[in-house]
């Protein structure tokens, strides 16, 4: 006797109402007109590559992050409106955003 029995016999009256479908819509990042910045710096003598210059919000930024650090199974970090990731992986992560409908513009060295 499963769940939906024994509730029956529980409760006879009871007429069950039509399950709702929750539908889920996935996060559309918002793609700028402007380029953003992808630079190479040395900090403390390593290699960081550094995003700038996104104008959505903050979480769609920290969700961009995510993504691209995962893709390039590397570290890195959000922080002053700025993904910093470390090495120097940017002909990777530009292809990584013009697949996903940035303009990028790459920036030093």
């Amino acid at each position: 006797m499963d769940l939906k029995d024994q509730l029956k016999n529980l409760f006879p009256d009871h007429e069950p109402s039509p399950e709702e479908t929750i539908e889920e819509v996935a996060h559309e990042l918002y793609v700028q007109k402007e380029p953003m910045i992808c630079k190479f710096e040395k900090r403390k003598g390593k290699a960081t590559t550094i995003i700038e210059g996104y104008e959505g919000t903050d979480e769609d930024f920290k969700i961009l992050a995510k993504e691209i650090k995962t893709k390039l199974s590397v570290g890195g970090t959000f922080k002053d409106d700025s993904i910093i990731i470390q090495g120097d992986y940017r002909d990777k992560i530009m292809t990584i955003l013009k697949e996903k409908g940035f303009k990028v513009k790459r920036v030093g060295g």
